[in-house]
C-alpha cells in the first residue's frame, strides 16, 4: 500500500495504514474475550478444588500456586518461539489457534478426577495462553497509528476489563444456576465449562474471519529465525525497554495474584461463613469482578494521559498506584466485608494501570522489524513474573495470610517506581512524548 493510502477511524482511534475497518472491529471484539478466557481458568479452578475433588481447603493455595507455575514454564518457554512465529506465519493464525487451545482445555478441566490430570490439561491451557496473549499484545502494537497507540491501549484494557465482568460475573454464576435447576454440583461444574469451551471455539472463527492475514513486512525485508529469536532481549540495551519488560513481571505477576488469589480467597472466606461451594465461589468471583469494574472505569480516564506526557513518568505514576492498591489489604481481614470493596477498587486502578503503562511503552519503543520478538520478550518477562510471583505467594497464602501475596506484588511496585524514576532522569531524551 502507497504512503498515501487512505487510513481509518474507529472513533477517536486512528488505525496504522494497511488495518481496515474489519480488521479493526474484529479486533475490539476478540480482545474483549481474549482476557476474560484464560482469567476463567481461575473460576473453574476453584470451583473444581472444592466441588469435584474435595482438596482440604489448607492446600488449595499450594495446589493453585503449582498450578500456575506449571503453567509459567510451559509459557516462559514458548513466548519467544511464538513471537517468532507471529513474525514469520502472522498474528491471525497463532491467535486463533489459541483459542481453540483454550477451548479444548475447558472440555477436558471439568472431566478430571485428581489432582494430576489438571497438571496435565494445565499444559494445555498454557499453549493456549502462549498464543492468545502474544498475539494479543503483538497485534495491539500493529494496529494503531502511533499517535493513538494509547486510546488504542486504554479502549482494549477497558474491553478486557468488560470481557471479564462478563464471563466471570455471568459465566460464572452458572454452577449456581444449574445447582438451583436440580443438577449435582459436577454436573453444573461440566456445564459450565463446555459452554465456556463453545464460547472459545466462537471467538476462533471469528479470528480466522476477520483479522488481517499475513505478516507486517515483505518476505524479503523479514529477517532470518535465528535473529528474530535473539533480537527479543538484545533491544533490552534500550532502557525503556527494559523498564517495559520490568513492567510486564510485575503487572502479569499482579493479575495472576488478583485471578488466582482474590477468588481463593473470598471462597474460603464465604465457606468459612458456611456457603456451599456455589454461593462461595460466586462470593469469591464477585469481588474478583469488583476488581475488573474498578480497572474498566479507570482505564478510558488514564489512556489520554499515556498519550500527552512521557510513557516513562507515566509508568512512575502508575506503579505509585499499583503500590497503593496491593499493599492496601494489609488492613483487611474480611474479603467480604463491605468496606472491602474500597481495597478491591484501589487493586484494580493499580493493575490495570501497569498493564496500560506497560504495553504503552512497549508499543512505542518496539522496532517495527522485530515487533512481534520484543513482544514475546515482553512476555515472557511476565511469564517470569508469574511463576516466581504465585509460587511464593500460593505458600504464602496456605502458611501465613492470604494477604500476602498482594504485599509481595505491592513490595515490587515500589521498586520499580523508583526504577521508573531512575530512568526518565538518566534518558529524558530517549523515545519520544506518546502524542
Amino acid at each position: 500500500m502507497s504512503e498515501h493510502a487512505k487510513t481509518h477511524r474507529i472513533g477517536p482511534i486512528h488505525l496504522a495504514p494497511e488495518i481496515s475497518l474489519r480488521h479493526g472491529w474484529t479486533f475490539m471484539v476478540v480482545a474483549f474475550f481474549s482476557i476474560g478466557l484464560m482469567v476463567f481458568v481461575s473460576i473453574g479452578q476453584t470451583y473444581i478444588l472444592n466441588e469435584h475433588l474435595g482438596i482440604p481447603e489448607s492446600s488449595q493455595g499450594r495446589i493453585s500456586g503449582n498450578l500456575v507455575f506449571l503453567t509459567e514454564i510451559v509459557t516462559l518457554l514458548l513466548f519467544l518461539p511464538a513471537g517468532v512465529l507471529m513474525d514469520r506465519l502472522g498474528r491471525r493464525t497463532v491467535y486463533g489457534v489459541g483459542f481453540l487451545l483454550l477451548a479444548l482445555t475447558y472440555v477436558l478441566y471439568p472431566l478430571a478426577t485428581s489432582v494430576e490430570m489438571l497438571y496435565g490439561f494445565r499444559v494445555i491451557y498454557a499453549l493456549g495462553v502462549v498464543a492468545v496473549a502474544g498475539a494479543l499484545s503483538t497485534v495491539l502494537a500493529d494496529y494503531p497509528a502511533e499517535r493513538s497507540r494509547g486510546k488504542l491501549v486504554a479502549l482494549v484494557g477497558v474491553l478486557s476489563g468488560l470481557g471479564v465482568v462478563i464471563v466471570g460475573q455471568g459465566l460464572g454464576a452458572l454452577p449456581k444456576v444449574f445447582t438451583n435447576a436440580g443438577f449435582d454440583g459436577v454436573e453444573a461444574g461440566r456445564l459450565t465449562h463446555f459452554i465456556i469451551a463453545g464460547l472459545s471455539v466462537a471467538v476462533a472463527v471469528l479470528v480466522f474471519w476477520g483479522l488481517k492475514p499475513g505478516v507486517p513486512a515483505r518476505h524479503d525485508e523479514r529477517p532470518n529465525v535465528r535473529t528474530l529469536f535473539a533480537s527479543g532481549f538484545a533491544q533490552a540495551r534500550n532502557p525503556r525497554i527494559l523498564l517495559a519488560y520490568a513492567s510486564a513481571f510485575i503487572a502479569r505477576g499482579d493479575q495472576s495474584v488478583n485471578a488466582t488469589f482474590i477468588i481463593l480467597w473470598g471462597t474460603l472466606a464465604g465457606k468459612a461463613a458456611g456457603m456451599e461451594t456455589p454461593e462461595a465461589v460466586l462470593a469469591g468471583t464477585v469481588i474478583f469482578v469488583i476488581t475488573q469494574l474498578s480497572a474498566l472505569v479507570w482505564a478510558p480516564l488514564l489512556g489520554p494521559l499515556l498519550d500527552r506526557i512521557d510513557r516513562v513518568s507515566a509508568m512512575a505514576v502508575c506503579m505509585g498506584l499499583a503500590a497503593l492498591g496491593n499493599l492496601a489489604p494489609l488492613l483487611l481481614d474480611d474479603p467480604l466485608a463491605r468496606i472491602g470493596i474500597l481495597f478491591f477498587i484501589l487493586l484494580g486502578i493499580g493493575q490495570i494501570s501497569v498493564f496500560l503503562a506497560g504495553q504503552s511503552l512497549i508499543g512505542q519503543e518496539a522496532p517495527t522489524a522485530q515487533r512481534g520478538s520484543v513482544l514475546g520478550a515482553f512476555n515472557v518477562t511476565g511469564a517470569i513474573g508469574i511463576l516466581l510471583i504465585t509460587l511464593v505467594g500460593g505458600y504464602l497464602f496456605d502458611h501465613v495470610d492470604p494477604r500476602a501475596p498482594f504485599a509481595v506484588v505491592g513490595t515490587i511496585n515500589l521498586l520499580l517506581l523508583f526504577a521508573s524514576l531512575y530512568v526518565r532522569w538518566r534518558h529524558p531524551q530517549v523515545g519520544a512524548v506518546g502524542r
